[in-house]
């Protein structure tokens, strides 16, 4: 089962009665094709960017939620029935951990760990290599 989370807006027109039915027949369609909500986050009234079928502002909607591909899909066929509904988008999340950020901090860690173990007195031979480094550099000029 994958992850997904449901961006959805809707027209700031409709009454508290109203959103919050249309936010609860959305929420059915994951439970009745067996997912799993996991958060269901209700922004409220926002300002738009930009105004979207003419509308200045909308009720922004989030779902997150754990199923199957046919989640998403019934969701937007539902979506996209609705005149109510101004905008929405729908992300695969990605539940792996970020693979290259992990192994870069494991290298990081065992090049400090290898440089202590080397040498207690780190700090004196950087020092004594930068000096001699300066040294050369005005030599050579």
């Amino acid at each position: 089962m994958r992850q997904y989370e449901t961006g959805f807006l809707l027209s700031p027109g409709l009454s508290e009665e109203e959103t919050e039915k249309i936010i609860l027949q959305m929420a059915d369609i994951v439970s009745q094709r067996n997912g799993k909500m996991m958060k269901l986050d209700k922004w409220g009234k926002r300002r738009l960017a930009y105004p979207i079928k003419r509308f200045g502002e909308a009720v922004y909607v989030f779902f997150h939620y754990e199923g199957g591909a046919d989640i998403p899909f019934e969701l937007g066929r539902k979506f996209k029935q609705m005149d109510t509904v101004l905008r929405y988008l729908t992300l695969k999340k990605d539940t792996r951990d970020n693979v290259r950020k992990k192994k870069k901090a494991l290298e990081e860690a065992k090049k400090r760990e290898g440089d202590l173990e080397e040498s207690p007195q780190a700090g004196t031979e950087l020092e004594h290599t930068e000096f001699s480094s300066r040294e050369i550099k005005e030599e050579e000029k």
